[in-house]
């Protein structure tokens, strides 16, 4: 918390030092243009074709301040159109004569164009072509010779077999003991009391 407090009081003061001047952007200034000496000069030059109708002549010239010409040309109507013009520090000012009379080619000589009218096409004559039915030869085809296969008994031969041997066992009859007994003694174990006791009741 004392650290924004801090930085608050900071942003105060230093916007009480802040100067308008010292963030004015320099103002531009365009960099001189050279001051070039001009020079005097002249031209001529023309162009006469006839098969273009093309009749154009152009002269000019300057000695360094005033530059004056003139060229002309030929119009399609038959008049020239000469065109003289002086041009200085005080602006251009051009002169427009004309040679000649217009003339036009007269309306009568113009034929309304002919009514067209759509080609006629006939329609194609198509005939189908004849196709000749194809001659078509059934292949010969020739029977094949089967030959029957000759199969040749096989010779079996019976297998020999050879009688087992057989030897009988030989069985030895067992020697018995015959037990011995004893004839039971039978004595008698009961004893007659000698006396009665007194103890016993009487009937």
């Amino acid at each position: 918390m004392k650290f924004f407090i801090f930085a608050a009081l900071f942003a105060v003061a230093a916007a009480g030092t802040y100067k308008t001047s010292d963030y004015v952007q320099s103002k531009y200034e365009a960099p001189a243009k050279p001051d070039y000496e001009k020079q005097p000069y002249s031209f001529s030059w023309d162009v006469k074709d006839e098969d273009t109708y093309n009749d154009f002549v152009h002269t000019e010239e300057s000695d360094g301040k005033v530059i004056s010409g003139s060229y002309r040309v030929e119009l399609p109507d038959g008049r020239t159109q000469i065109v003289t013009y002086r041009a200085d520090e005080n602006g251009n000012v051009a002169d427009v004569t004309y040679e000649g009379e217009a003339q036009y080619p007269d309306e009568s000589e113009y034929k309304a164009a002919p009514a067209y009218s759509a080609p006629a096409y006939k329609a194609p004559s198509y005939s189908a072509p004849a196709y000749p039915a194809p001659a078509y030869k059934a292949p010969a085809y020739s029977a094949p010779a089967y030959k029957a296969p000759s199969y040749s008994a096989p010779a079996y031969s019976a297998p020999a077999y050879t009688a087992p041997a057989y030897s009988a066992p030989a069985y030895k009859a067992p020697v018995y003991s015959a037990p011995e007994y004893m004839a039971p003694i039978f004595r008698s174990a009961y004893k007659t009391p000698a006396v009665y006791p007194a103890a016993y009741p009487k009937y």
